[in-house]
Parts: C-alpha cells; structure tokens; sequence
C-alpha cells in the first residue's frame, strides 16, 4: 500500500527514548537519554558508590526473565 503511513509514523504519537546499557568485556555503560534517566542513574550510582565505601555488594534477587518477568531485582548486603 503505497502512499500509506504507518500509524507510529504519526506526529501524535510520543516515542520516548531509553537508556542505554552497553557491554564492553567487563565494563557495563548506562546512557541516559532523558532527564528522568538522568536522575534515576544518579540515584543508582550513589547506591552503588555507597556499597563500595561500606563494603557492601548488589545481589540479584528471583530472577530476570525478558518477556516473562520485566523487573531485575537486587537486595544490597
């Protein structure tokens, strides 16, 4: 169907961006691509910052599974 736009084509449908996560060998790099993501990955950061000054450790909790189960869950010990 020529001449047909597709219905994300339309100007009034917001696309908003996402973070970014790349895996470099053992570096993990998060991109934040909006204010929101900004200051959630601020937050993150002292998190972890603080685990490593109170020698303190992210563990996973349950389990990630795409599609399935969408939240990765840590408990800090």
């Amino acid at each position: 169907m020529r001449g047909m736009r597709s219905f994300l084509d339309s100007p009034f449908i917001l696309k908003e961006e996402t973070m970014k996560i790349e895996i470099e060998g053992k570096l993990l790099k998060m991109v934040p691509e909006n204010d929101r993501e900004k200051k959630e990955l601020n937050q993150l950061w002292n998190v972890i910052i603080d685990c490593v000054k109170d020698n303190k450790k992210l563990v996973p909790v349950g389990q990630y599974t795409p599609g399935i189960k969408e939240v990765a869950t840590f408990h800090i010990e």
